[in-house]
């Protein structure tokens, strides 16, 4: 016979007036440091007691009951029902709600106050964002919800800000299927379905930090801090239309620019105008772009101009600056550090005392009609303009000084009349159209096989960043090999870590997705690192193992060189023929290694980073590799220019890769210890050219001679 299951019996519930409440000894709630009862006053104030008291009657000596009841459970609910009585906002005799158990109940009254006080359980983030939002939907302000609930009203922003996050990643959150963190950090896009994307791509790999989730999230934006954006500022930008996206969980420099053409068309408008005004000085030409390239003045004479004198003004405010700097410095001798507004102060001056030492330059009409001005944009947002730059076009003006016996200038202009400068906006010198004539394949330009082989460097790069085992591998075989073999060859990671720097520069090459992965990871990093060589030392030694393989895998790949070079001959200077070919085999073996994929970084084939710039056969034989031999014959009777155009579209999806991109059979693999040259016969076809087809013979790279020397 089944035994009948025994029916707990709850215990009733009854108002007492106050003033019958005593607050019990057995209540385990003493300590009163962080508990704040003034806000539980006004929540009672404003909604009443939620909440019912736990009591049980007081008993005397005898065991009868006196009439009171003692509350051994909600202590902090009864102190702020007391100072509510103080404050004669409550009459003393009102009543209570109250849960009233037997006083000679089996449960401990210590029991009872112990478990009340250890078995509440803290409301879910995400129920209290839904709780919020219901509120503000019913017409709450967020500083009214931030008012009646008692806490700041970041934090009420803050939840109400996850309404921007997919449904599907709340419920992964709800279901602990990803942390706070990693929620919050969803919030920067509105996007739900990129935001699902995001998740899918790394819910299942190690890298999945909040940092990782922002970086993807926004690689297609620009950061405040970006320079351009410092150019044009944020309020032109959002006056044009522009939406600027900001992080409310963590410092975010001024949040995300969502709108990088429109940034691009204000940045390019702003520099024209710029040089426009600058162009009314009389100037030859005068070249413009966001940035130019280490080196662009290479192979150009700089104009010796007259410096333009201070002002008896100028000149007693340095003076005056200068004795400010001289008496803060005496002041503050002896101190270990200067106080913060101090140390600001003396900054401000520094700045000030360096731009009086910066002054303008004054040059003849002469020397501007002959010469030009680089206009472009510095680091911090602040116009950089580089006068008096004369190129060999220009000097062969100066052996025509003087010419022209008719009073007109040797252009044809009116004697002493100021001539239009040529504005050149974010361009370049075109390249020599190829001969159409020519129908054999040409070796591939040293300086072309030099911008591709920069891509891959890039690319190998971040590859070996985000892989630090294979770094570690890389770095360990680097420093096994200079101590027991001290003169084999360098190979392709230049390890000390020393970073490598690029000869030749193609145009897209500072916008492409590796660079601007490395650039990320770089900035995220430089935020955690330490300054000083003690502290960075402390701060390494505390850091797990997976964050210091990070950080090793990230500096190791700044030495990553798969660069390829014109050889030298002679051995003085430059890399051997024999160093070349090691270079680039270790370089395909990390690349294996990496699973780097030239394609999946967004590499593709474009007239201007490869088409245009080879021979029409080269593009045939292109074509004709990446998507057959059908659409090769739809171009061959195509001019130059058109060919270029339609093999981009036709090579789009078709993962087709140029020589220099691709990776080699690994059974052809250099040696990298045999130490015999590679003969030039058995050269790749890219590799056995001398020189550049798209220039005359004799003709060097300014920038390649000038990282020679």
């Amino acid at each position: 016979m089944a035994t009948a299951t025994q029916k707990i019996t709850l215990s009733s519930s009854r108002d007492i007036p106050f003033n019958k409440l005593v607050l019990s000894q057995s209540n385990v709630r003493r300590v009163k440091a962080g508990i704040s009862v003034e806000e539980l006053v006004e929540s009672i104030a404003r909604r009443g007691l939620i909440q019912s008291l736990h009591v049980r009657p007081e008993l005397d000596a005898e065991g009868k009951e006196t009439g009171l009841f003692e509350v051994p459970a909600g202590g902090r609910r009864y102190r702020a029902l007391e100072l509510l009585v103080k404050q004669k906002r409550l009459n003393k005799t009102a009543p209570v709600p109250c849960i009233v158990s037997e006083a000679g109940d089996d449960i401990l009254i210590d029991e009872v106050s112990l478990a009340e006080n250890i078995e509440r359980a803290p409301l879910h983030p995400l129920d209290q964002f839904r709780a919020f939002q219901v509120l503000r939907e019913k017409g709450m302000s967020e500083e009214e919800i931030a008012a009646a609930f008692f806490v700041d009203a970041k934090v009420v922003k803050q939840r109400l800000r996850l309404v921007s996050v997919s449904p599907a990643l709340l419920e992964t959150y709800a279901e602990d299927g990803m942390t706070l963190e990693q929620l919050m950090a969803f919030t920067i896009s509105d996007d739900h379905a990129r935001q699902e994307q995001v998740w899918e791509a790394i819910k299942d790999s190690w890298q999945k930090e909040p940092y990782t989730i922002r970086r993807m999230l926004t690689e297609t934006t620009v950061r405040a801090s970006d320079k351009r954006a410092l150019f044009v500022g944020i309020e032109t930008y959002e006056a044009a239309g522009g939406y600027v996206l900001r992080d409310l969980f963590q410092q975010d420099d001024g949040g995300w620019l969502q709108d990088p053409v429109l940034l691009d068309r204000l940045v390019g408008e702003k520099l024209k105008a710029e040089a426009e005004m600058i162009a009314a000085e009389g100037w030859k030409w005068i070249e413009v772009a966001v940035d130019f390239p280490y080196g662009h003045t290479s192979g150009m004479r700089r104009l010796a101009g007259t410096t333009i004198d201070l002002t008896d003004d100028e000149r007693a405010e340095r003076e005056k600056l200068r004795d400010e700097l001289d008496a803060l410095e005496a002041e503050y001798a002896e101190a270990d550090e200067f106080p913060d507004e101090v140390d600001a102060r003396l900054g401000e001056i520094e700045g000030a005392l360096e731009a009086f030492e910066a002054r303008p330059m004054r040059y003849d009409a002469d020397q501007m009609a002959r010469a030009g001005v680089f206009v472009s944009i510095r680091h911090d947002g602040q116009l950089a303009v580089e006068r008096g730059y004369a190129r060999a076009d220009d000097e062969a003006m100066e052996g025509q000084e003087g010419q022209g016996a008719d009073g007109c200038s040797p252009e044809g202009g009116e004697a002493g009349g100021m001539q239009r400068a040529v504005i050149t906006v974010g361009g370049t010198a075109t390249e020599p159209e190829e001969d159409d004539e020519v129908e054999t394949i040409r070796p591939l330009p040293d300086r072309l096989v030099s911008e591709l082989t920069a891509h891959r460097t890039l690319a190998l790069r971040d590859a070996v960043a985000t892989n630090p085992h294979v770094a570690m591998t890389a770095l360990l075989h680097r420093l096994v090999t200079d101590c027991f073999l001290p003169h084999s060859t360098r190979g392709c990671l230049e390890a000390h870590v020393r970073e490598v720097h690029f000869p030749a520069l193609a145009e897209d090459l500072g916008e492409s997705v590796s660079a601007k992965s490395i650039q990320d990871r770089h900035e995220r990093w430089g935020d955690h690192i330490p300054a000083d060589d003690a502290a960075l030392w402390g701060w390494l030694t505390d850091q797990d193992d997976d964050t210091r393989m990070e950080l090793l895998a990230h500096c190791v790949s700044f030495g990553v060189n798969a660069l390829h070079e014109k050889p030298n001959p002679y051995g003085s200077m430059g890399v051997s023929q024999h160093g070349l070919d090691v270079r680039l085999s270790q370089a395909d073996r990390l690349a294996r290694a990496t699973g780097l994929d030239m394609v999946a970084v967004g590499w593709r084939p474009t007239v201007g980073n490869y088409l245009g710039r080879v021979t029409k056969p080269r593009i045939i034989e292109a074509v004709r590799e990446g998507a057959g031999d059908r659409a090769a014959q739809l171009i061959d009777h195509l001019k130059k220019g058109d060919m270029a155009t339609e093999a981009e579209r036709l090579l789009a999806e078709t993962r087709w890769l140029p020589e220099p991109l691709r990776l080699v059979d690994p059974d052809a693999e250099v040696d990298a210890d045999a130490g015999i040259d590679a003969d030039a016969d058995d050269l790749p076809e890219f590799l056995a050219g001398d020189g550049e087809e798209d220039e005359a013979p004799g003709d060097e790279d300014p920038q390649s001679m000038a990282a020679a020397e």
